[in-house]
């Protein structure tokens, strides 16, 4: 993307893949602004001076806090953190206008944030499963509407986060894997609609090795394990999700829209290649 002071927003930008999208696009000299619910959980970090309360309630009770000037990163140096509710439109709002005060412009919003428990259908009712698709979908859609008229005026563009597990089943997350195939397909109309000022884009994601990783895969030999389903033998490192997604915002990808971009490392071995294989030597 170049030094050009260039301004990207990355939704949930404080750690894991959202940390790896993070450092890709500051060292391309871009301004990043990073938002979540919570700050930084860095402890090598300084804490930031508390903010200013809003003068008085708003209506639709936004929980956006606005961070004191000048770089208030924590945890990924060279950033700078807002506390947002993302599924609030009204504080959604409020913080990209806050950046746009700031920075004069809104060149690439990363919808990055999201993310489930194991949960399978059949508990925690529908209340839980809503909340997975608010989060991985609605706040999405939230936000991307919320950026819209700033990101036409740079003629900028969106990336998506997305995850295999939208296009497959998904048992355990089975709302998540719902909500990640709507996201793509949200980001091929957004694609279109918003054409030619707004390019759309999504990354496909497998497998990522985070700091959380033995949350999900369990001990390094789990995650050993796991790798060797994958085609290239590893799960993909944050940082390379970034560079996938510096590419889908830069010039270079500028006929780039309405895309899937996937980044799996081939995907997942087809289970019926091994019984055939073990069927072959039985023979």
């Amino acid at each position: 993307m170049g030094p050009d002071g260039r301004v990207v927003v990355v939704t949930g930008g404080t750690r894991g893949v959202g940390a790896g999208l993070t450092r890709a696009f500051l060292r391309t000299g871009a301004h990043v602004i990073i938002c979540a619910r919570h700050p930084p959980d860095d402890p090598a970090a300084p804490a930031a001076p508390a903010a200013p309360a809003a003068p008085g309630p708003r209506p639709g009770g936004g929980r956006f806090r606005p961070p004191p000037r000048g770089p208030s990163a924590r945890g990924v140096a060279g950033a700078e953190f807002h506390r947002v509710e993302l599924r609030d439109p009204d504080a959604v709002e409020e913080f990209l206008a806050t950046v746009v005060r700031r920075h004069g412009r809104l060149d690439t919003l990363v919808n990055n944030a999201g993310g489930t428990p194991f949960r399978p259908l059949g508990e925690g009712g529908p209340a839980r499963h809503a909340r997975v698709v608010e989060l991985n979908l609605l706040a999405p859609l939230t936000v991307s509407l919320a950026a819209y008229p700033y990101l036409r005026a740079a003629r900028g563009s969106i990336v998506m986060i997305g995850s295999v597990s939208g296009g497959r089943p998904s048992p355990g997350t089975a709302a998540y894997g719902a909500a990640k195939a709507g996201l793509e397909s949200l980001a091929r109309s957004m694609a279109v609609e918003w054409a030619p000022e707004v390019r759309v884009n999504t990354l496909v994601l497998g497998m990522v090795r985070t700091e959380r990783a033995h949350l999900h895969y369990g001990d390094a030999a789990g995650i050993a394990a796991v790798a060797r389903t994958v085609p290239l033998g590893r799960l993909a490192e944050p940082d390379e999700v970034g560079e996938a997604a510096v590419f889908l915002a830069s010039e270079r990808a500028g006929y780039i829209t309405g895309a899937s971009l996937q980044l799996h490392g081939g995907g997942e071995r087809p289970a019926f290649l091994d019984a055939a294989t073990a069927h072959r030597e039985d023979r």
